[in-house]
């Protein structure tokens, strides 16, 4: 069910109502009614989805159980080993189901590829694998808990309602936020009550995460997929329209679900961490990194990176582990060359500022305290926005050729005369920057409006929901649900 689609227009109202008005008198009915509610709407796609989600959901339940019975032993040794154990076969079969359905077919054809470069032909038959929407998703959210569990970081849970709730809670099922046992389990087991007042923030941020989606991303779709699906006979000028479009596709995409996702929570009393915090503005790439999905960059860093020893390690042993996350945050989004190339160029990109202690040197707002920034703030945002741009020309290319062609397509001289097509997608794009600009030190750009006449504000309101309905005739499905 895609949230700018008709069903979840008559869903969404329909479960509020019950969830406040029916179930609110009992905690764990309230909690059955979610899990029930989130089942309906990820077996909206397949029901066949539904068993591989149980499947994870009782293997890391029953993991934490088995994590905290192991503890129970007197001999030291043995309760290590026996939790080591639970928690670790746990990992491996949400991984070899994961692995399975979305990176069989990629491996399998590229150990033929590998014996054909040596002149051996191999005939070996892919699968027809259907992906399940945002497996990724719920299977890194369930390992967190059993991980968190097995680090002492929390308790095991026996409320299995809670737990279910917890890894299947429809507004960040699909595509996150991947939120922690202990910021979004934790809150199923406390009675909650309808407030106002986060009820009409999270329709605002709706509102907003709307506007991303259909206004921007899905105008920008329109372009970048043209011009990419004929970047051979394009003008240089025209392919940089292509990958700016792309660059504003997929951040109003996903930061726009983001959104809706965590104002569609809030609605049901439920605060979900923050996912994107206006990357484009970033002053180097290691900030970007910072404010460009932060629920998947965190958990890398929890449960690979500090594991492998982190930065406070050797320089080559940080620069070891640095490229081990690029890569296997490259690969995480999906099974192809692209991504792991992806992969690699931030890397490359990153490692300078590792290795000249420069990668925390901007953790505040840029410009906080000015309405624009420097000379030297503006150069270093656009030229960050530019090696962010030739990394999306390569995440969005089918294969490293086409990405490299792309690329060499864009340095000619007609990159420089004004472009024929795709102005409104700038126009767009330029509306989502500046708005994001003036906003960017709240939590979403539209959270606090600096106009004080309510008539005014409201109208503001009324013209961004004009927009998404004038430009909702297409149910575009969003960019992360493939991985």
């Amino acid at each position: 069910m895609l949230f700018n689609s008709i069903d979840f227009a008559v869903f969404l109202p329909v479960v509020f109502a019950l969830y406040w008005f029916v179930f609110h008198r009992n905690l764990k009915v309230q909690n059955l009614f979610l899990v029930v509610a989130s089942y309906v709407f990820y077996g909206w796609w397949d029901w066949r989805f539904l068993i591989l989600m149980t499947v994870t959901i009782l293997c890391s339940y029953l993991s934490g159980l088995l994590i905290e019975r192991a503890r129970c032993g007197s001999n030291s040794a043995i309760v290590r080993r026996n939790a080591r154990a639970a928690v670790a076969a746990n990992i491996v079969v949400n991984l070899l189901i994961l692995g399975f359905f979305k990176y069989w077919n990629f491996f399998v054809e590229s150990f033929v590829d590998v014996f054909t470069l040596f002149g051996r032909r191999m005939e070996i038959h892919t699968l027809k694998i259907i992906l399940p929407v945002g497996i990724s998703f719920y299977t890194f959210q369930a390992l967190s808990y059993s991980i968190d569990v097995y680090r002492r970081k929390i308790e095991p849970t026996r409320d299995l309602a809670a737990f279910f709730a917890f890894v299947s809670f429809f507004p960040q099922l699909v595509a996150g936020p991947i939120e922690r046992a202990s910021n979004l389990l934790s809150q199923f087991y406390v009675r909650r009550s309808f407030d106002y007042g986060k009820a009409v923030d999270g329709m605002r941020q709706i509102l907003w995460g709307l506007f991303k989606k259909i206004v921007v991303a899905d105008s920008c779709a329109t372009t970048a997929n043209m011009i990419f699906e004929s970047y051979g006979t394009m003008p240089a000028n025209l392919l940089a329209v292509g990958a700016i479009a792309f660059t504003f596709q997929i951040y109003g995409d996903f930061s726009g679900y983001s959104d809706i996702a965590i104002g569609t929570a809030r609605l049901f009393g439920f605060n979900l961490q923050r996912n994107f915090a206006f990357p484009y503005f970033s002053r180097d790439i290691a900030e970007f990194w910072r404010r460009w999905h932060i629920s998947l960059t965190t958990w890398f860093r929890d449960y690979i990176y500090i594991p492998l020893g982190g930065s406070r390690c050797s320089r080559w042993k940080a620069v070891r582990n640095t490229c081990i996350i690029f890569l296997v945050s490259g690969l995480w989004h999906g099974a192809n060359w692209t991504f792991v190339a992806w992969g690699v160029y931030h890397a490359m990109l990153f490692m300078p500022l590792l290795l000249l202690g420069k990668n925390r040197r901007h953790t505040g707002i840029v410009a906080a305290n000015r309405v624009l920034p420097t000379w030297k703030e503006l150069f270093s945002m656009l030229t960050t926005f530019a090696l962010v741009v030739a990394g999306w020309i390569i995440f969005r290319a089918e294969n490293i050729p086409q990405a490299l062609d792309y690329m060499s397509g864009i340095c000619s001289p007609s990159l420089f005369a004004l472009p024929p097509q795709g102005r409104k997608c700038l126009l767009f794009s330029a509306v989502l920057i500046a708005v994001e600009w003036f906003g960017r030190k709240n939590q979403y750009a539209i959270e606090k409006i600096p106009v004080k006449n309510i008539a005014l504000r409201w109208c503001i309101y009324f013209i961004i929901l004009i927009l998404i309905l004038n430009y909702s005739e297409k149910q575009n499905a969003f960019i992360y649900f493939q991985f």
